[in-house]
Order: C-alpha cells, then structure tokens, then sequence
C-alpha cells in the first residue's frame, strides 16, 4: 500500500522497511545531505535514501517526500 507523501511512522526502522519496499533505497536522493549521526556523533553524507554512518554502521532512511530537510531523517538501528 501507498500512502503518498501523508504516511506516518513511528520509528526510524519503519521509514527504512517502506523505503526498501518501494525500491528507493538504492536510488540517490535529489540532492545529497549532511547528516549528523546519533550515535557516533559523526558527521557523514547521505547519498541515497538509505544510508549508513561509514564509522559506527548506524543506518538512516528518509522517504522521497521528505528528502529536502536532514531534520526528516530517522535512524533505524546500527546494521540494520
């Protein structure tokens, strides 16, 4: 099911799922972003809708809707 750009998700590992699922993951976001890793406190940019900090593995999804703003974020989980 699509939700379109009105879907909510209360986690960070559900926003990875749909991003996965649609097949986005792979794909690069319309214009990279810096993004400040929770975990590691690391910077790293992210390329694609997926992405995954270089220094503690922490893995990060944003969908295509709210790709323009690093606020729109959410970590998944380290790995996951």
């Amino acid at each position: 099911m699509h939700d379109g750009c009105s879907g909510s998700f209360s986690s960070g590992k559900q926003v990875v799922d749909k991003v996965r699922m649609m097949g986005f993951n792979i794909q690069p976001m319309p214009m990279p972003l810096e993004i400040h890793c929770e975990q590691c406190d690391d910077n790293f940019m992210m390329q694609n809708f997926e992405g995954k900090c270089p220094k503690c593995s922490m893995v990060y999804g944003v969908t295509p809707c709210h790709a323009f703003d690093p606020s729109n974020v959410v970590a998944a989980g380290i790995d996951y």
